[in-house]
């Protein structure tokens, strides 16, 4: 497959344009020739020197990740962003990334893989960001416990375990759902009536928010909580007729 047709095919799916003015990353192919022929795909959550060194090794001809190597813009490739795009011209890899719209999308996305992970139905967006949204909310056909949802959740691949804030209710059942770096969006877990919120990472307010909100938080790892959409669009590849591998690379976090 060319690769100028598969970046337009996941482009498309991911709906990646209608990202374009809340990102920071510029999603897309990042780095590569773009009539470039795409026989071997290679996924990983972090484009850095382990995965990109990985992908080379795999004779990857494209690497797909969450985290891409530009937030707004190069000034100069020396230092780290050399390491890390060097490998991949060297290796004749390109590299494509979708960061937020891989975050929201409803099908594909990790909030929308986590609500699958957790059985949520009634499932519908949540995480304001601009005119999109990057998280899923829904609620649990039976109340669950909050040990069950945090064992649900350390189950998750590259989990180092699930940090608790248990200031909801002792039944749960309603979740909202923002992966990653989503601390901010506590606030609109409470406006929404959720009973407990889910992202990968905390700040230090957050134990205070979450106390005076009445909202149960686990924090249940940036790393484990972003591995679930680069291996959907895996999936989606291969029925595309690519061949692919997943580079699992847990940094604990």
């Amino acid at each position: 497959m060319k690769l100028s047709a598969l970046v337009e095919r996941l482009d498309d799916r991911l709906r990646t344009d209608e990202y374009a003015d809340a990102d920071a990353s510029p999603n897309g192919l990042q780095v590569g020739p773009e009539e470039a022929e795409v026989e071997r795909v290679a996924f990983a959550v972090d484009a850095a020197e382990a995965t990109v060194e990985d992908a080379v090794a795999a004779d990857a001809d494209l690497l797909v990740t969450h985290h891409g190597l530009i937030w707004g813009g190069i000034d100069r490739v020396t230092g780290r962003e050399y390491r890390r795009i060097a490998p991949l011209i060297a290796g004749d890899a390109a590299l494509y990334v979708s960061h937020l719209p891989l975050d929201g999308h409803p099908e594909l996305g990790n909030a929308a893989g986590l609500a699958d992970h957790l059985g949520l139905v009634d499932r519908e967006p949540f995480g304001a960001l601009g005119s999109v949204t990057i998280g899923r909310r829904g609620r649990f056909e039976e109340p669950r416990s909050v040990e069950s949802l945090r064992d649900s959740l350390d189950a998750l691949e590259g989990s180092a375990g699930t940090r608790v804030f248990d200031f909801g209710p002792d039944a749960i059942e309603s979740v909202a759902i923002v992966t990653g770096s989503g601390a901010d969006w506590l606030e609109e877990a409470r406006a929404t009536g959720a009973d407990a919120f889910v992202t990968g990472e905390g700040k230090q307010q957050v134990y205070h928010e979450a106390r005076e909100a009445g909202v149960t938080v686990l924090l249940a790892g940036h790393y484990a909580t972003e591995t679930v959409g680069v291996r959907a669009l895996r999936a989606l590849c291969a029925e595309w007729g690519l061949e692919t591998t997943y580079l699992p690379h847990p940094t604990g976090l």
